[in-house]
């Protein structure tokens, strides 16, 4: 194989290494006569390249494609040959070829960057680059296209010469790096509180009343936006500080009750280095984060009293704590832990127990790739979630002040396996068992079973989809309905489906539309819904 160096560094020998089990790979031969001849053409003809007889070389591979070859190797060759030798419409047909092999698909598609600038297509080279960028399989390729997107867009920016200049293994990275994204746009709400469809008697009112939900619908304006500044002080580790904010607004005086935002800040360090067959990562940091919404009635919207006491700001939180993990990859394995501890501090109000509670959670995962299309995931983890207010419930539905508090744990597996069809599409399948312990007698225990499926479709350079849906079956071992024996134990199961479709406008801003839909469905009426989200909004990032 042979690697453009214009504009670039030379290849490392862990590059080398790589390009030449490919090339093993590659040369296969299908009739032992007939492939000897097409081998010795196209050795001969990397011979060629080597001394930058661009010309001869092309001459030599296609003499190899005549003698009966036809490997993705040999495109991606004679398109980097082409390169050389200025033919670049020619260079862009044999890359794409190549990039259809999934090894060859990363440096294939920075290549074409490089070959659409060259022909002095800026927008064309951006978008190959963002591809190389965004793909998984290589991190090095994705490092370098990210140096090349900053140095193209500062050339356009400015409109001077720029020079593309490094080496595939990166050995000095820029000391800062500043990540910017922020997304707006508008959406409808179907149902904005959550609100059942249907009447229903109210079992936990002693009076027992018949309750009519008034389901109200709306618009929105969804907000969000994410900021992270980095130094690389290191050479493998760098230390960082970010911020996010997220939060949607309803337009309708009458459904300000629903409005809801997120502020949430994070420094920390990362450490990531990779070797030919070994990846470690380590990220540590410290959140905290202050999140508002109001405590409203889903059955009409209004913000929540007791005895004439307004509580509607029982549910705004401050929640601050550690985060960890790490992984370590030895070729297709890799294993991974991680650690979180938060404290959730709720808004005090005098006239009900606070939601005040501690959280902690510690995981193993574990992921094989069997080929470079397939992978398996496996996860567990423990957490915990420990109140200092609620008291806990007996086994009839009650809560006395007197009890105990309440202190929930949860063991949580998972596996999924995930399978890449084409270069553009690719789906998963997972599975996810949660067992909740109450710990005082074990009244709100249940067991969670979770089934979910995804799949990602690219149409061209500019359009993707990407959808989702899952499905929770809840099954109590002792909480009632309404927490009132007479209802009976209570039943739960949901569904959440999400499609997002993203199309490129340029460089910098992105078109995204999105449906969501949610259902709830429970003997315990009071927490069943359906709602419905469709969004559009474009989402900015330099």
């Amino acid at each position: 194989m042979i690697y453009v160096t214009n504009r670039l560094g030379p290849v490392t020998s862990l590059m080398r290494r790589i390009v030449a089990a490919f090339a093993l790979l590659c040369l296969v031969p299908v009739a032992p006569a007939l492939a000897a001849t097409a081998s010795e053409l196209f050795a001969d003809g990397n011979r060629l390249f080597r001394d930058d007889l661009y010309w001869a070389a092309l001459l030599r591979y296609r003499e190899a494609a005549d003698a009966g070859m036809d490997t993705p190797l040999l495109h991606y060759n004679t398109g980097v040959a082409h390169y050389r030798a200025k033919q670049h419409i020619r260079a862009r047909d044999e890359l794409t070829k190549a990039a259809s092999y999934g090894p060859l698909e990363a440096i294939s598609h920075y290549n074409l960057g490089l070959n659409a600038y060259a022909f002095g297509d800026l927008d064309e080279a951006l978008r190959w680059f963002r591809m190389a960028r965004d793909q998984p399989q290589n991190q090095d390729i994705s490092r370098l296209a990210r140096r090349a997107i900053r140095e193209l867009q500062d050339e356009i920016s400015a409109d001077s010469p720029v020079t593309l200049a490094a080496a595939v293994e990166e050995k000095e990275r820029n000391l800062t790096y500043l990540d910017l994204r922020v997304r707006v746009g508008a959406g409808i709400d179907d149902n904005v509180f959550r609100s059942p469809k249907d009447p229903y008697i109210d079992l936990a009112d002693p009076a027992q009343p018949l309750v009519t939900p008034v389901v109200q619908s709306g618009l929105f304006v969804p907000i969000s936006l994410s900021a992270r500044y980095q130094v690389n002080s290191l050479e493998n580790e760098g230390f960082f500080g970010s911020y996010r904010f997220g939060g949607r607004y309803y337009q309708d005086e009458n459904l300000k009750a629903a409005d809801e935002y997120l502020h949430e800040a994070a420094f920390g360090s990362e450490y990531h280095r990779r070797t030919e067959e070994r990846e470690t990562g380590v990220y540590s940091a410290f959140k905290i984060a202050q999140h508002d919404e109001n405590y409203v009635d889903p059955d009409d919207g209004l913000e929540r009293q007791l005895a004439g006491e307004d509580i509607s700001n029982r549910m705004s939180y401050l929640r601050y704590g550690p985060e960890f993990w790490a992984s370590k990859r030895w070729g297709g394995l890799t294993l991974g832990a991680r650690a979180k501890g938060q404290l959730w501090n709720y808004d005090e109000v005098a006239a009900v127990p606070e939601y005040d509670h501690e959280y902690w959670t510690v995981g193993l995962n574990g992921q094989y790739r069997f080929t470079s299309t397939s992978l398996l995931r496996v996860t567990a983890e423990y957490y915990t979630r420990r109140y200092s207010d609620r008291t806990s419930f007996e086994l009839d539905g009650t809560q006395p002040l007197g009890n105990p508090t309440i202190r929930y744990d949860y063991i949580e597996l998972g596996i999924e396996a995930r399978q890449r069809i084409t270069n553009w599409l690719w789906f998963s399948v997972d599975y996810e068992r949660t067992e909740r312990e109450d710990r005082y007698l074990g009244y709100n225990n249940f067991v969670r079973d979770g089934f979910g499926a995804a799949f990602h479709l690219q149409l061209g350079r500019r359009f993707d989809l990407d959808a989702s849906v899952s499905y929770y079956l809840y099954d109590y071992e002792a909480a009632f309905a309404f927490h009132e024996p007479a209802a009976g134990r209570k039943t739960q199961e949901s569904a959440l489906g999400h499609v997002t479709a993203t199309f490129e406008m340029t460089q910098s801003l992105d078109l995204v539309a999105e449906y969501l839909v949610r259902e709830v469905a429970s003997n315990d009426f009071r927490i069943q819904y359906d709602r419905a989200q469709v969004l559009l909004g474009v989402r900015w990032s330099p």
